[in-house]
């Protein structure tokens, strides 16, 4: 059993309080690691290693293109470990290995990318409606950044949160789920081997009510960066606001996918399944309300369930599973009370329904992927994010109610549409508030396209250039060549 120990400055340490969290494979149910309990002494000196780093240390005197070849190094040691580090993901969260292995081989492009526009951050000259004076803006780092991450996709959410803040020039401190923290803790150490210095990535774990909090609250961190579930995201937006903080929110979803009666049923068939049993159901952007039109509703049902009869559930290991177990026995609970309270409002079960057992199917946490019909938009099955293999079928008739429906949550994560009629697609798209639309596909991703949401769904974009200037700030700068003072200061400074 390996024990792990925080990444604070360049270097493993011990927590201060010298206590340790299990952690569990979620497809075993046996302990397999332990990663430090931390404390508010080991959040204190993870951020004054950052700040540190960014106010006197060699981060701040480098230059922004220099940055951009550490960044993009970082990209290399992953790759070159990726199959270690999707091994490592895998036991740690239970998602497939050839999802993970598939995510970790893409993961080195964010840090390609932005490693590339760590230069490009231009400012502006104004034209300025003052004589004898220069205006112009630059870009600054906003200073200490503390990310958040949640157990799904470790290394993938770093990379979307570190990779454009040290580009930007900020120093990071990344506090990772406690369910799954493993990689992250070995990612740490590939940092300085690419010749990030100390201090400017450090990796503290255990309890968000603990050390999370604790990183949260601290007086010299600028901005928070947070994946996961709502309730917890507000928490952290209320206690941020008392300090102006920055924030950037990628919360929860109950995301609808569309499908009208001129669709390619087959491929909306697989996008539906793939939409909501990929990853177990254990995605923000799960699919997990189908709207399908009324006239076709009953043929496209005993598709989609003849097609996810088809799903194989085991080892994330083995090449021919394709739905691994629930991450978290809480999860598990939770994903299982769901399915009560989907009975006991009148949804109809038309498959799974119940914990999965059977040959292989060991640890405990496995469900089997479940589909409800007969539902109606006001049942919290259909209003609540449930982080599992359930999908909730709901009829509609026309456009309107497509959109009605579609839009009738708190959350505005992600749709997808199925449609042939290509004034519809651009209707669609541009009725539906949510922060990405996919027309006749689901789960499609890009390191080059802003992802976030509206509504309850987060604040601020990851991805792309937008991302980079989440971690920036403007500076106005008036430049000016007089040298006699004006001859009544007190008025002529503000004309």
């Amino acid at each position: 059993m390996k024990t792990y120990q925080h990444w604070i400055d360049g270097a493993y340490v011990d927590p201060s309080d010298g206590q340790w969290l299990d952690t569990t494979d979620p497809y075993r149910g046996e302990v397999w690691a332990k990663i430090p309990r931390g404390s508010s002494e080991d959040a204190a000196l993870a951020v004054k290693a950052a700040k540190r780093t960014m106010a006197d240390g060699p981060w701040a005197t480098m230059t922004a293109t220099e940055r951009g070849k550490v960044l993009r190094r970082i990209g290399d040691a992953i790759s070159k470990n990726a199959t270690r580090l999707a091994e490592i993901e895998t036991r740690d969260n239970g998602k497939l290995y050839s999802e993970m292995l598939g995510q970790l081989r893409t993961i080195p492009e964010y840090w390609y990318y932005y490693g590339g526009l760590a230069d490009k951050t231009e400012g502006s000259v104004m034209p300025i409606d003052r004589p004898n004076m220069v205006a112009y803006t630059t870009h600054e780092p906003i200073g200490v950044v503390v990310a958040l991450t949640a157990w799904n996709s470790p290394l993938q959410f770093i990379a979307l949160k570190c990779a454009p803040a040290l580009a930007a020039g900020c120093a990071v401190v990344i506090k990772p789920s406690e369910f799954a923290s493993a990689s992250s803790l070995e990612f740490a150490a590939l940092t300085k081997e690419a010749g990030l210095p100390n201090g400017v990535l450090n990796v503290v774990t255990g309890f968000g009510q603990e050390i999370g909090a604790a990183l949260v609250e601290h007086p010299d961190v600028a901005k928070i960066s947070f994946t996961g579930a709502d309730s917890t995201g507000l928490k952290i937006y209320e206690t941020a606001a008392r300090t102006m903080k920055r924030v950037s929110l990628e919360l929860g979803g109950k995301s609808p996918n569309i499908v009208f009666d001129d669709a390619e049923l087959d491929a909306a068939a697989v996008g539906v399944v793939s939409g909501i049993f990929g990853a177990a159901g254990q995605m923000c952007i799960a699919g997990s309300r189908l709207l399908v039109q009324n006239s076709i509703k009953e043929e496209f049902t005993e598709r989609l369930v003849s097609l996810a009869r088809e799903v194989k559930l085991g080892d994330p290991m083995s090449s021919e599973t394709s739905v691994g177990p629930i991450a978290t026995h809480p999860q598990y609970e939770k994903v299982l009370r769901y399915i009560d309270v989907a009975r006991s409002e009148g949804a109809r079960c038309v498959m799974g329904g119940q914990p999965a057992t059977g040959p292989g199917l060991i640890g405990g946490q496995f469900v089997e992927p479940t589909i409800f019909a007969d539902v109606t938009n006001d049942m919290r099955i259909a209003q609540e994010e449930v982080f599992g293999p359930i999908l909730s079928i709901i009829g509609f008739d026309d456009e309107e109610e497509a959109v009605r429906l579609g839009n009738d949550v708190i959350y505005g994560l992600v749709a997808g549409v199925w449609t042939n009629d290509i004034g519809r697609a651009i209707r669609m798209t541009k009725s539906l508030k949510v922060g990405t639309v996919w027309v006749n596909t689901y789960r499609a991703y890009s390191f080059l396209m802003p992802f976030g949401g509206t509504k309850q769904s987060g604040l601020g974009r990851e991805n792309g250039q937008e991302a980079l200037y989440e971690y920036l700030e403007t500076k106005s700068v008036f430049l000016s060549a007089a040298a006699k003072a004006p001859p009544n200061p007190f008025i002529q400074r503000w004309l």
